[in-house]
């Protein structure tokens, strides 16, 4: 199975696949995409969207685990990335790979086994279980390849059951 985990974001967005084959995990690519400061949102968006498009049409992706929008102090913050998240789904959607969505929370239960795990244990977690020589940067990178390892630590039902139609779109863990 090959997972595509995303950090949503407007300036930068992490993404990683990873494949993950008889409870083995290999990674197929990672990295940050950014897009230039001064350009006007509804121009980020279009790149994000073409990045998107171009990476899902490269891979055969089983599965896209993208983070749930958190909201705290900057609303502002939050409904920018709120659109880039839009346009990534809307990617996934259209390249027709299942879409799976968790909380920090959950994401750090399925990679460490505690909810509460500080960042560090997760990138320490996620470098060991890709067999990485370092942790991944920047941050954005980090958590994509770790939203990847957290579906596969889960999808066997979720994603058999959207597939079988018993759901009409892919649920919130």
């Amino acid at each position: 199975m090959i997972v595509l985990g995303v950090d949503p974001g407007i300036a930068s967005v992490g993404y990683g696949l990873v494949s993950y084959e008889k409870n083995h995990f290999s990674p197929i690519e990672f990295d940050t995409f950014r897009t230039k400061a001064g350009l006007e949102l509804p121009q980020r968006l279009l790149l994000i969207s073409e990045f998107f498009d171009e990476l899902l049409s490269r891979y055969k992706v089983d599965a896209m685990s993208v983070e749930e929008l958190f909201f705290n102090t900057n609303v502002t913050t939050a409904i920018q990335v709120g659109h880039g998240r839009g346009v990534i789904l809307l990617a996934g959607a259209r390249a027709g790979v299942p879409v799976f969505e968790y909380t920090p929370m959950q994401v750090k239960l399925a990679v460490v086994g505690y909810g509460k795990a500080e960042k560090k244990q997760v990138q320490q977690m996620t470098k060991m279980l890709l067999g990485l020589p370092e942790i991944p940067r920047p941050d954005d990178t980090a958590d994509a390849l770790a939203l990847a390892i957290c579906h596969a630590h889960s999808a066997g039902s979720r994603l058999a059951a959207f597939r079988s139609g018993d759901m009409k779109r892919a649920p919130k863990a």
